[in-house]
């Protein structure tokens, strides 16, 4: 049926929480950061416990006001709820099917899940970049997935190893200068 045909309000029958899950490569398991898990319990918390309630007092209020055809409050109010209870089932697959891992517990000579990982280009220019999971990846901060080309590049290689990936510009070469497994600390 043409999306014209249906109530805004009314529920899709199509279940797209899928569509927003990055992909983890068969076979692996979603890692994460203590960090990054402690993130996501708190987001679904505070939506579960703190948003969602206020949000369906608002609605009970405005489906009070009568006519709820062209009740702004009610209709944006059930839109809103349809996104928080979408994140929620998201946050609760995704806290269901993850494996935490404290990158302050690693000893490794090579680099894991988890690293701090300073490279150096072939400019000469150093980067540091951590090594975390899918959901909590942030490269304006430095912090790459473990699935991003970069991060699966630089992967098992130790100092002094050459790490190489494909880029629009062409191919990367970085060296790697420094590998660290230390507690994480994120803005």
């Amino acid at each position: 049926m043409s999306k014209a045909f249906v109530k805004e309000d009314q529920e899709s029958d199509i279940d797209d929480d899928d569509l927003e899950l990055p992909a983890v490569p068969g076979g692996k398991k979603n890692y994460i950061t203590n960090l990054g898990a402690a993130r996501l319990k708190a987001e679904l918390h505070d939506l579960l416990v703190v948003k969602r309630p206020e949000l369906t007092q608002v609605i009970a209020w405005a489906a009070s006001n009568g006519d709820r055809s062209e009740n702004a409050d009610y209709i944006y109010g059930k839109r809103r709820l349809r996104e928080i209870d979408k994140r929620i089932r998201f946050l609760q697959k995704r806290i269901e099917a993850f494996e935490i891992i404290d990158p302050a517990t690693i000893k490794s000579d090579e680099v894991v899940f988890g690293a701090t990982v300073t490279i150096e280009d072939e400019e000469g220019v150093q980067k540091t970049y951590s090594i975390v999971g899918i959901d909590e990846a942030n490269a304006a901060k430095g912090q790459i997935s473990w699935i991003s080309p970069l991060g699966s590049a630089l992967l098992r290689k130790k100092v002094g190893d050459i790490a190489a990936f494909n880029t629009p510009k062409g191919l990367r070469e970085f060296e790697i200068i420094k590998i660290e497994y230390i507690k994480l600390v994120f803005d």
